[in-house]
C-alpha cells in the first residue's frame, strides 16, 4: 500500500470555498420530473453509457489526436457547468448508469470539480459510476478533490515513459508531471487504467514494458489503435499498427488469460500474470465493436452525436436553452432513432478522415 499523499494546496480550496454548482438547487425539471422510458436504439441496443467533453481545450497537442495549431470554441458556445448537469441528471433519469468526463483535458476547466461533485451525489443513486479520462497533468493537484467528489477510477492517457518520446508524440509535454500525477491519484485511493495509443514506428516497441510497468504499479492498461478523427499533420496510415499484431507479440512474452471483465465501454481484458493486473484492446478496425455500442457522447458545446465515426447529431443546447429542460427527453428520443448500426472507419493512405471534428472534440 502506498502512502496516501496530503492534499494539494488547489484541492485544499476546492474544500475551503463555497461550491455554488452543488449548492443550487436542482430544478424539477430536470431531476425531479418522473422517469421517462429507457434508451433504446432502432438497432435494439440499450444506451447506459453517456460520456461528456466538458471542453475541447487541452494542454497537449498529442500528434494523434490533434492539429498543432487549434482553434477552440469562444466561451459563449460552450454549455455552462450547470448545463452540463442539467442534461447529465435527464440522462441519468432516462437510465444511464454510467457517466465518463472527458475532453480536451477535463481538468483545464475551471471548477470542473464542482461538476464532479454534483454528479458523483447520484453515484448508488441512478448512476452506477462516473469515471474520467485525463491526459494527468493536473492529478496531482486534483486527485484528492476527485476521489471526495465521487470518483474511484480513472483512464490516464500515457503513450510512453520515455521523456523524449513522450514529449515528441504530446509535442510539448513532461511525463515527469503525468507520473506525478499518476502517482497522486494512486495514493489518493483512485484505481488506475493506463490508455496508449498504438503507434508504428513510435511507441510499438515500448508496449510490452508499459505493460509491465502497469503490472509492477498494479495498474491496468488498454491498448487502443489510432483512429482517423480530424485532419491532422501526418499520414495516419503511417502510424496504424493493428492490435491483432501486437497481442501476437504480447502473448509470447506474457501469460494472457481471457478475462470476461466489462468496465462498460468497448475494450476486451485478457488478465496478466502474474501480475493480476488486466491487459485491454480497443480495436475500432481490427475488431469491430459497433454491434454491442451502448454509448453515446456529448460534447462541450451541446451536439450529443450517437457514433464517433458519424456527423449525425442533436443540438441539447439549443432545445435547452430555448425550451428548458423539460424539452430534453425528445431531442434525446430523436437521438435513438439516429443512432447508426457501425462506424465507417477506414485508415487507407491518401484517405480523408471518417468525420472533420477531432477527438478532442467529442470526447474519448
Amino acid at each position: 500500500m502506498r502512502k496516501r499523499v496530503a492534499p494539494q494546496s488547489g484541492v485544499q480550496h476546492h474544500r475551503a470555498r463555497e461550491n455554488l454548482l452543488f449548492a443550487l438547487p436542482r430544478t424539477p425539471s430536470s431531476v425531479h420530473m418522473p422517469c421517462a422510458p429507457a434508451l433504446i436504439d432502432s438497432h435494439g441496443r440499450h444506451i447506459s453509457y453517456l460520456r461528456i467533453s466538458v471542453t475541447d481545450r487541452c494542454d497537449l497537442r498529442c500528434r494523434y489526436c490533434m492539429a498543432e495549431d487549434m482553434t477552440f470554441l469562444p466561451k459563449s458556445e460552450v454549455l455552462t457547468l450547470e448545463e452540463l448537469a442539467l442534461i447529465a441528471e435527464r440522462f441519468i433519469a432516462r437510465g444511464i448508469t454510467k457517466i465518463r468526463l472527458s475532453g480536451g483535458e477535463p481538468l483545464v476547466r475551471r471548477d470542473v470539480v464542482d461538476l464532479v461533485r454534483r454528479l458523483g451525489s447520484h453515484v448508488g443513486c441512478g448512476l452506477d459510476e462516473l469515471t474520467m479520462t485525463t491526459n494527468g497533468t493536473r492529478l496531482a493537484t486534483h486527485a484528492d478533490a476527485l476521489y471526495a467528489a465521487g470518483i474511484r477510477r480513472l483512464n490516464v492517457s500515457l503513450d510512453s515513459l520515455d521523456p523524449a518520446l513522450f514529449r515528441h508524440i504530446t509535442r510539448h509535454g513532461n511525463v515527469a508531471r503525468v507520473l506525478d500525477g499518476v502517482f497522486a491519484a494512486a495514493a489518493a485511493g483512485l484505481a488506475i487504467k493506463i490508455n496508449m495509443v498504438a503507434l508504428k514506428g513510435l511507441n510499438e516497441a515500448e508496449i510490452p514494458a508499459m505493460l509491465a510497468w502497469c503490472g509492477d504499479n498494479g495498474f491496468d492498461l488498454s491498448l487502443i489503435e489510432t483512429m482517423p478523427l480530424g485532419a491532422i499533420d501526418e499520414e495516419r496510415i503511417d502510424r496504424f499498427l493493428p492490435l491483432t499484431d501486437v497481442f501476437a507479440t504480447l502473448s509470447a512474452r506474457f501469460a494472457l488469460s481471457r478475462d470476461a471483465h466489462r468496465s462498460g465501454g468497448p475494450a476486451r481484458y485478457w488478465r496478466v500474470a502474474p501480475y493480476g493486473t488486466r491487459l485491454g484492446l480497443i480495436s475500432p478496425l481490427t475488431a469491430n465493436f459497433c454491434d454491442g455500442c451502448n454509448r453515446v457522447r456529448l460534447t462541450t458545446e451541446g451536439k450529443l452525436y450517437m457514433c464517433l465515426g458519424h456527423d449525425d447529431q442533436v443540438d441539447l443546447k439549443t432545445v435547452l436553452r430555448t425550451h428548458g429542460p423539460a424539452a430534453l427527453d425528445d431531442a434525446i428520443d430523436t437521438a435513438m432513432r439516429l443512432k447508426p448500426k457501425a462506424h465507417d472507419f477506414r485508415i487507407e493512405a491518401g484517405s480523408a478522415p471518417a468525420v472533420a471534428r477531432h477527438m478532442s472534440v467529442t470526447g474519448g
